[in-house]
């Protein structure tokens, strides 16, 4: 027969661990553009979800000098549209919601590259939460022009556009 004290452990331990995971941050699809020869930057994209609200505040990864979370936007100016992009400080994580860092909107920019992306490869990026602290995923290299994950896209389609245009 169990003594009370080792079944209030067991049961201490079970609680901690269903408590670690449904707090744990899930990062899905991560993947970058394979960048041509002399690039010196290129792009990565994922999915993140968090079961509490939380803060992606920055990046790392040693496959060059910087990784920045970058926004593209589109600027309407008189004769037509102007894509921008600004550098953002963090991006917010609602509760229980996926939040898509994706080809023409909110991305990660991976400054310095050391050297080209290729197909195939694959390299560490470690993604900082205010809240959740450090998560280290697995970045595979689609290929040239890829809108997705497992994309077949070719070059022609490095930008989706507006209906219309």
């Amino acid at each position: 027969m169990l003594k009370k004290p080792v079944v209030f452990a067991a049961c201490l331990l079970i609680a901690g661990a269903a408590a670690a995971q449904q707090g744990a941050v899930e990062v899905t699809d991560a993947w970058a553009r394979a960048t041509p020869g002399k690039a010196e930057n290129g792009a990565a994209y994922l999915t993140i979800a968090s079961p509490t609200p939380d803060r992606l505040t920055g990046l790392s990864t040693p496959a060059a000098t910087a990784a920045e979370l970058h926004m593209m936007t589109m600027e309407e100016i008189v004769a037509g549209g102007v894509m921008r992009m600004r550098q953002l400080a963090g991006i917010d994580l609602p509760a229980g919601q996926k939040v898509a860092l994706k080809p023409g909107g909110a991305h990660i920019m991976l400054v310095g590259l050391k050297q080209p992306l290729r197909p195939g490869q694959s390299f560490p990026m470690t993604l900082y939460f205010e809240k959740a602290g450090p998560r280290e995923v697995t970045v595979i290299v689609e290929k040239a022009g890829a809108m997705d994950r497992d994309s077949h896209a070719g070059p022609q389609m490095l930008m989706p556009m507006p209906a219309g245009r």
